[in-house]
C-alpha cells in the first residue's frame, strides 16, 4: 500500500514546516524561535503548525521521513531480509537527500544533544520509530502487528542504529557517509547478531 494523494500532501506540508523550523533554529537559536515565526516562514497558520506538531519540541524530535520510510521498507525488493529491507530504505532516503536536507538533519541531531528540554523528550520519542518499524515489518512479512518477535527485532534495530551514529561533535565532513555509510556499517554488525524467526 502506498500513500494516497492526501497523505502525500500532508507529508509534504509536515516536512516543509519542520525544515523551516530547523533552518530558523540554526540561524537564530532554538529558544529564540517562536512557533509564530516558524509558521510564517512555512506560510501556514500557527494552528496548522500545531496540527502537525503538538509542541515546538516535536518539530525537532519528529523526523519528517518516518512515514515515507515505512513505505520504502514495506515495498523494498522482494527477497531482501527484514534487516536488508531497512538498509535499502536508509540508503534510498539518506542517499538521495540534497546537501541542505543533510545539513538540517545534522542540525536536528545537534539540537537534541544540546537543548535540555529536547534531551528529555528524545527518550520518549524513541518509541515512535520502533513502533513504525514494527508496523512496516508486519505489513511486509504479513505478520500480526502485536507479534512480540517483530517488536523486539524492531527495537533492537532502532537502538543499534542510534547507538552506532557518531556524536555530533565527532561527525566527519562527509555527512552522506554518516547517514548511509555509517548506518550501513552498523547494520553489518547487527546482521551478525539479529535473526528474526520465520
Amino acid at each position: 500500500m502506498t500513500l494516497g494523494l492526501r497523505e502525500r500532501k500532508k507529508a509534504r506540508t509536515r516536512a516543509a514546516i519542520q525544515q523551516h523550523a530547523l533552518a530558523l533554529f540554526r540561524t537564530q537559536g532554538y529558544a529564540q524561535t517562536s512557533v509564530e515565526q516558524i509558521a510564517a516562514a512555512a506560510e501556514v497558520s500557527p494552528s496548522t503548525f500545531f496540527r502537525y506538531f503538538p509542541t515546538k519540541e516535536d518539530s525537532v524530535l519528529t523526523e519528517f521521513i518516518d512515514e515515507q520510510m515505512v513505505e520504502v521498507v514495506v515495498n523494498a525488493p522482494a527477497g531482501l531480509s527484514p534487516l536488508d529491507a531497512v538498509r535499502f530504505a536508509v540508503v534510498e532516503f539518506y542517499g538521495t537527500m540534497n546537501e541542505e536536507q543533510l545539513q538540517l538533519e545534522l542540525i536536528r541531531n545537534q539540537l537534541i544533544e544540546s537543548v535540555p528540554e529536547l534531551q528529555r523528550g528524545a527518550g520518549a520519542e524513541i518509541h515512535r520509530p520502533m513502533e513504525l518499524l514494527t508496523q512496516a515489518l508486519a505489513r511486509r512479512l504479513h505478520r500480526p502487528i502485536d507479534d512480540p518477535e517483530l517488536r523486539v527485532f524492531a527495537g533492537a534495530l532502532v537502538g543499534g542504529m542510534l547507538a552506532g551514529i557518531p556524536h555530533p561533535d565527532e561527525l566527519p565532513d562527509d555527512l552522506r557517509d554518516v547517514f548511509t555509510g555509517q548506518i550501513n556499517r552498523v547494520l553489518d554488525i547487527l546482521d551478525t547478531m539479529l535473526t528474526l524467526p520465520s
